[in-house]
């Protein structure tokens, strides 16, 4: 899809990446700034849909003030059609943009959403925990290295030359944590021998088998690292991590990593999985007294009404932020305990979801054929009503295409859309690609809910 021809890109200011802070609009002349073709959006590139443009927003550890979040329902609402998407990169998207993209852009740049260089925004892809610097079971605060990181991936213009899809994964050890979206580099914090390193890996997740590690001051010296030899290694059609190591096997990338920096054999570590359902309802922090409360907008669509509402309790009974996670939810930190409850009940009255025991968080669907050309069946509107026929605990994908843009990990159950109305069923099954074992197709989505219900009945597969 090509970029939006309207838009003027303002000239950007430098900003701190943590915390993030509104800044006053700009009073300079706007100028243009050429971007890459790409068919990813992002803040300063609106690309085309059905339903007219989208803007993804970038949020610096899927981090937000409510001042901003503010900002983006207003933007949604003003200069779109008034559709925002949290995103499974813990990122925002705003919908339905038509001729006034480049005020839609400028008002988000003056509430300091934007990057700090326009070439900078499409590398900022760098996740972390939502519960970073309050989860009990970190090992480390990542939010520190997250800013060296994303300082250098924006003012270094040799980073902006990676794809926009390329990303890399900081894991503090917390216990909620999104630990099976691949990743072109992940780092997993842990301690030997009363020694803190960085397990790291290529192209995979934390989950997997580590190749390596490096002392904790280290960690922003590998990530550099990596990017260089990467860009120093890859033909430009070699946009992934992935796509260089097919044709360099894993072993001749570390041989030359480590003549830039020490790096330690760890033998066969491996990250441990972790507590489900960690992202919906109240959960203790590291601090006593404090919690933070996990809420899901129905199929990561946010009305802004529903954004201004969460961010006026962050006001009040949180810290002023809120954190988008990457099961296309949002938490509020550093709420009282004594206020949960409150809070609880007010994100229910603002139609968010926060018992697990509601099949919609468990249920991830693409824009689908209402907003998506490649899509061919409207699988919000059937996801709305599998969820009404599944059987408790079932988490299932609905992909309107192949290209699985709604789930950047491999579901459990994948309904894949092969025309209104029917999908090809599909299981996960870790000897086989792409969404799994193909189970049944062409089925509608009684049938699909008919043979879900089945399976989870089945002693076989509790």
């Amino acid at each position: 899809m090509p970029p939006d021809k309207a838009g003027i890109i303002p000239r950007l200011r430098p900003r701190s990446a943590f915390p993030t802070q509104p800044v006053r609009p700009l009073n300079e002349r706007p100028m243009s700034t050429a971007l890459r073709p790409s068919a990813c959006p992002g803040l300063l590139r609106i690309v085309q849909a059905l339903d007219g443009g989208i803007c993804r927003i970038k949020l610096n550890g899927g981090s937000i003030s409510a001042d901003q979040a503010d900002a983006v329902a207003e933007a949604a609402e003003q200069f779109a059609g008034g559709a925002i998407e949290a995103t499974n990169r813990a990122n925002l998207q705003i919908r339905g943009i038509g001729e006034q993209s480049a005020a839609l852009i400028e008002r988000l740049l003056a509430a300091g959403l934007g990057p700090r260089t326009a070439a900078g925004d499409d590398v900022r892809n760098l996740m972390l925990s939502p519960a970073a610097g309050i989860d009990r079971q970190m090992r480390v605060d990542t939010r520190a290295l997250a800013e060296q990181i994303l300082d250098t991936l924006q003012s270094h213009p040799r980073f902006h030359e990676l794809s926009a899809k390329f990303a890399v994964q900081l894991d503090g050890g917390e216990a909620l944590a999104m630990l099976e979206h691949p990743h072109d580099l992940w780092l997993s914090a842990f301690e030997r021998d009363g020694e803190r390193l960085w397990a790291f890996g290529l192209a995979g997740c934390p989950t997997d088998r580590a190749i390596g590690a490096v002392a904790a001051d280290h960690g922003h010296a590998l990530v550099v690292a990596v990017l260089e030899l990467f860009l120093q290694l890859a033909r430009p059609e070699q946009t992934r991590m992935r796509h260089l190591l097919d044709e360099r096997p894993m072993p001749a990338f570390l041989d030359t990593l480590k003549t830039r920096l020490p790096i330690k054999l760890i033998g066969d570590w491996q990250r441990c999985a972790v507590a489900q359902d960690l992202h919906i309802g109240v959960h203790p922090q590291n601090t006593s007294g404090r919690v933070y409360i996990g809420a899901v907008p129905a199929l990561g669509r946010l009305h802004p009404a529903m954004l201004r509402a969460a961010a006026q309790l962050a006001r009040q009974y949180g810290d002023g932020s809120l954190r988008f996670t990457p099961w296309q939810s949002l938490l509020l930190p550093n709420v009282e305990t004594a206020d949960a409850a409150t809070v609880l009940e007010a994100l229910e009255q603002s139609n968010l979801l926060t018992r697990t025991s509601e099949p919609l968080t468990r249920l991830i669907a693409c824009t689908g054929a209402s907003g998506c050309g490649k899509g061919l069946a409207d699988t919000k509107q059937d996801a709305r009503h599998l969820a009404t026929l599944l059987p408790s605990g079932v988490s299932v994908h609905l992909s309107g295409c192949p290209r699985s843009c709604a789930a950047a990990h491999r579901a459990p159950v994948t309904l894949l859309a092969v025309s209104p109305g029917h999908y090809d069923l599909y299981f996960r099954d870790a000897t086989q690609p792409g969404f799994g074992a193909l189970h049944a197709r062409n089925l509608t989505i009684e049938a699909a809910a008919i043979l879900l219900d089945v399976r989870a009945r089945s002693p076989l597969d509790a």
